[in-house]
């Protein structure tokens, strides 16, 4: 089996434990199967807990859902900023997403237009529902804790922030 060449960004198995897949800098690798979904690079892959899905975050503005067997591009969640990390609610069906600005513009923008908020998903229906401000800069990732009552930011301004669900998110529900 080949190996990579460059550095190897992302590594997550699949549900049975008999793949892992990687996300690199290269395509030196062998290929088991293949999905080129993103125009752009790829900054993080996170799992459902039951491992059946994964979702992508990239730098072309959105992440997207794929099926972790055949890897069946499912669902994509549109941002008009990079999306540097998402995650999947273990309870819920929707999905986080953390991004905003290249950290390198940051200093010429307000925190405002930079669009440093995490950014609240329905998993289905792909219609954003909720923006939780609080970094000033970029968010770099995003993890939902595993009972689902609560989810981090880590930004590019230093900080984790941890964030808990208020009971009225439990009971929401998006208008078809």
């Amino acid at each position: 089996m080949l190996g990579h060449e460059r550095s190897i960004t992302q590594i997550k198995y699949n549900r049975e434990g008999d793949l892992l897949f990687s996300v690199a800098k290269d395509t030196s690798g062998e290929i088991l199967k293949k999905a080129k979904e993103h125009t752009k690079q790829i900054n993080d892959i996170q799992t459902s807990v039951d491992l059946t899905m994964f979702i992508s975050a990239s730098k072309d503005n959105t992440a997207k859902l794929f099926d972790s067997t055949s890897l069946d591009h499912i669902k994509t969640f549109k941002t008009e900023r990079p999306v540097n990390s998402a995650a999947i609610s273990p309870i819920m069906d929707h999905v986080v997403m953390g991004g905003g600005q290249e950290a390198m513009e940051v200093t010429t923008t307000s925190t405002r237009i930079g669009k440093f908020e995490a950014r609240f998903f329905h998993a289905a229906y792909e219609e954003e529902f909720g923006r939780v401000k609080g970094h000033f800069g970029p968010i770099n990732c995003v993890a939902f804790h595993p009972d689902g009552k609560s989810y981090s930011s880590g930004g590019e301004d230093g900080y984790v922030r941890i964030h808990y669900f208020d009971p009225q998110y439990f009971d929401f529900e998006l208008e078809a």
